[in-house]
């Protein structure tokens, strides 16, 4: 799954990675290192511009919150438990699957937090000796440090208790693909810990290489089959993972602090 991840690319870095033709400066984000559902996030996306005359897609910036509201929803209540869509049902899930053909998006990240539990502590839960077992964060990236560049799906959401001139009458909303984790070993395996990434958590955000950006971005396509041939997993070896301070495991500690990485886990926390 992805339930956290890191963001503090400016988006005159962003322009120039995705090509960014359109980006408005008052949505500019200030550098998140532990972005939470709910949060607002950056998103790209392929769009015609409001009201212009040109209906061509324009690629751009754009900002939306993190936790999708469908369309059709009546309330906006739930959108933090629809921060993921798995990538193998995403096109039959009536939540998803409007958007998928028609609102597909890219969330660019630095990369993502996963929590491991430690095996001392699962063996201390499997006796039931210890009811909560504290786990260690990874934070998961791109090898070569590029930007971690997330299939993602967007919403509009129209508040009909509000006027149509209300800044709050329409929410943009996204969720983040997720797949199957890698089996293959990491880029750089640590010494102690996990080496690949199933062995942190079963599920991943579906990462998208440059070669896919266009076709996934592209508003045109809309065969469900045809999309799903853009959700395989990227090719073995590109990432990396390394264990990080357990302070991102509360969500009002920010700072770049939080991705610095350690030499092994945390005491009380070693895989």
């Amino acid at each position: 799954m992805c339930g956290r991840y890191a963001s503090s690319r400016r988006p005159e870095d962003l322009a120039g990675v995705f090509e960014i033709e359109k980006w408005e400066p008052e949505e500019t984000l200030e550098p998140d290192f532990n972005v939470a559902p709910t949060k607002e996030v950056y998103a790209v996306l392929d769009r015609p511009l409001k009201d212009a005359d040109d209906k061509r897609p324009v690629r751009q910036l754009r900002k939306l919150k993190w936790g999708l509201v469908p369309s059709w929803s009546k309330t906006p209540e739930g959108a933090a438990r629809m921060i993921n869509a798995r990538a193998e049902t995403v096109h039959e899930k009536p939540s998803y699957r409007r958007a998928f053909t028609t609102r597909r998006c890219i969330l660019p990240a630095d990369g993502y937090f996963e929590w491991v539990t430690g095996k001392g502590e699962r063996d201390l839960e499997v006796e039931g000796k210890k009811k909560r077992p504290r786990k260690q964060p990874y934070f998961v990236l791109p090898a070569d440090g590029s930007v971690f560049a997330m299939a993602g799906l967007y919403e509009f959401w129209r508040d009909k208790t509000l006027p149509d001139d209300h800044p709050q009458a329409w929410w943009a909303t996204c969720s983040v693909i997720t797949t199957e984790a890698e089996t293959t070993p990491l880029a750089v395996p640590p010494e102690d810990g996990p080496h690949t990434l199933a062995e942190i958590h079963p599920r991943m955000p579906l990462m998208l290489t440059p070669d896919r950006w266009d076709s996934w971005l592209d508003p045109a396509r809309t065969d469900p089959d045809d999309l799903r041939g853009l959700l395989e997993r990227p090719p073995a070896g590109l990432m990396r993972a390394y264990p990080v301070s357990t302070a991102v495991s509360n969500v009002r500690n920010n700072g770049p602090e939080l991705l610095k990485e350690l030499e092994g886990p945390e005491e009380g926390t070693l895989f």
